[in-house]
Order: C-alpha cells, then structure tokens, then sequence
C-alpha cells in the first residue's frame, strides 16, 4: 500500500466524475433569502447520497485571536440562524464567550457545492439547550454527561470508566440534565453557494444582509 504523501495527493482527483455530479446552478433563479437555497441544496445532498451531509466545519477565535476550526453537526436552520451545540466549558465554548463570532462550511463533494456562513453568534436559553439534547440519541446525552470536554484526560482507562457511568445515567434518565450544554445559533451576515464547474467555471453567489434584508452578487471563482 502506497504511503508517501507527495505519491498519494498527486494520485487524487477531485470531483471524478464517475462519483460526482457537477450540476449547472443559475444565480439569477436563486430565491431573495440564502435560507430557502440552502434547504434545497441540503435536500439535494441527502438524495445524492452524500455521507453526513449534516456535519459541517465550525470556525472560531480564542482571546488572543487564535483561529480554530473542527466538525460539528447541524441542529437545525431557520429565520433564527444555524444552530449547533456543545459545552459551554468546551474549547469552543469558551472561544464563543469571549469572541461571539464564527463562520460554518458544509463540503458536499458528490455535488461539488460549498455552503459558507459567517455571522454572531447567540446562545439559547438553558431551557431550550436541554430540550435540544434530549430530542436526541440516548449516546448523545451520554456523551453530554460525560462532560469535561476539551480537557486534558490522564488515560483512556479513565474516560472509559466516565462513558460507562454516563451510559448508565442516560439510560435511567433519559431527562437529566447537561448543565453546560448549550444550543448556539449563528446569525448569518454572509452566506456564500459555491457550485462547481468541470471547466473552472465555478459559480459562487454571496447574500450580504443589509439594513434593507438581504442582497445577493456573484464573486469571481
């Protein structure tokens, strides 16, 4: 099995099209407000069979302006902005108190699209945070217990005795409460579709909200 670097990026393409289906997307047919476009696209991504379209890129910055990124997963969308969730005590959590900004991107290479978001960010009441995690899995709720994220960890042995006790409280209290978790949404100011083109003739359309709702203009590829 090859395993030099420099071998196995130049033996990669991007969007085979055996695997890929490069659709045309017509700026000028897009609705007036990103929210409608990205449900579609997600929908699209879903059929396609794109794997986890619902995990996307979560970028942020430290006190010191440090940027940092990692995968989380979408809750949810609406007229209230993207939403997602983590500890308040979390790496990202802490980042998101002392620097209320951050930018999303969701990849889904089997259409060759982009999704970007970048806007404030707005946690939700406590109330609103649980009832977001108990509307999911009995594993996510385990994992919320688990807490301490972002912490240093002495040993596996160690987190796996903290998983077994947090499996078992979900188990008998699917209700229990996760007191740092939090439901984060993103109020978006930008939100850019970038669609790819077999020929490098990518189209990329921003909405900018204004003062006025939202205006739209395409950006060169």
């Amino acid at each position: 099995m090859e395993t030099d670097l420099h071998a196995l990026l130049r033996s990669l393409r991007v969007w085979d099209p055996d695997v890929t289906d490069l659709r045309q997307f017509a700026p000028d047919t897009a609705p007036p407000t990103p929210l409608p476009l990205f449900t579609s696209w997600f929908a699209d991504a879903v059929r396609a069979g794109q794997p986890e379209p619902h995990t996307m890129s979560l970028a942020t910055v430290d006190e010191e302006g440090r940027p940092d990124v990692r995968i989380v997963m979408l809750h949810g969308a609406d007229a209230d902005g993207w939403s997602f969730a983590t500890h308040a005590t979390s790496r990202k959590g802490r980042a998101l108190r002392t620097r209320p900004y951050a930018a999303l991107a969701f990849y889904w290479p089997v259409l060759g699209r982009q999704v970007r978001v970048r806007g404030p960010v707005t946690s939700a009441p406590s109330k609103e945070s649980q009832a977001d995690l108990h509307a999911r899995s009995t594993g996510a709720l385990a994992a919320a217990l688990t807490g301490r994220q972002s912490e240093e960890l002495a040993s596996l042995e160690e987190l796996r005795q903290s998983s077994e006790a947090a499996w078992t409280r979900a188990r008998r209290n699917p209700t229990e409460p996760s007191p740092t978790w939090t439901l984060y949404r993103l109020h978006p100011e930008t939100v850019e579709f970038f669609q790819g083109h077999p020929e490098r003739q990518h189209v990329r359309l921003e909405y900018r909200r204004t003062e006025f709702g939202w205006s739209r203009g395409l950006l060169w590829p």
